[in-house]
């Protein structure tokens, strides 16, 4: 048995699906959950410089719950580069309006900030609703 631990390559990354539902469950810690899940993290094989994680759906996202005041006082900046583009969105308007964005925008924050860290948010789908598309890939579902 050898004493070394065993690096994989992508050609033995197996992926599977995984659906996690948002409803009454807090922001953050789903958050932090898909990006364990993404990366690769929870599993024995994780090798840092490899998509090793599984592809992620995210249903019932407007349903998420938030702790504290911050869908009145937290606020996302984006900047088109030119002068005075900033603009300014409130946690509640975004929510309500584009959840897809701000699971994206929360999830990204946690993943590596490379081309891989880039490929690994790829994996990762948000629903408002119920419904998904990905029904053919989940197993048991």
């Amino acid at each position: 048995m050898s004493k070394f631990t065993k690096m994989i390559n992508q050609a033995d990354v197996k992926k599977d699906w995984i659906v996690i539902d948002a409803s009454g469950r807090t922001f953050g810690r789903i958050i932090t959950e898909v990006a364990t899940i993404l990366r690769g993290k929870n599993k024995p094989f994780f090798t840092p410089n490899v998509d090793c994680g599984d592809n992620v759906i995210i249903i019932n996202a407007t349903s998420a719950k938030f702790t504290g005041k911050k869908m009145e006082d937290k606020e996302y900046f984006s900047h088109s580069g030119y002068f005075g583009s900033t603009k300014t969105h409130k946690m509640s308007d975004m929510l309500e309006n584009n959840p897809e964005k701000l699971f994206r925008l929360a999830t990204r924050g946690m993943l590596p900030k490379t081309k891989l860290g880039a490929k690994m948010l790829k994996n990762l789908k948000v629903y408002a609703g119920a419904d998904h598309p990905h029904t053919a890939q989940v197993k048991g579902a």
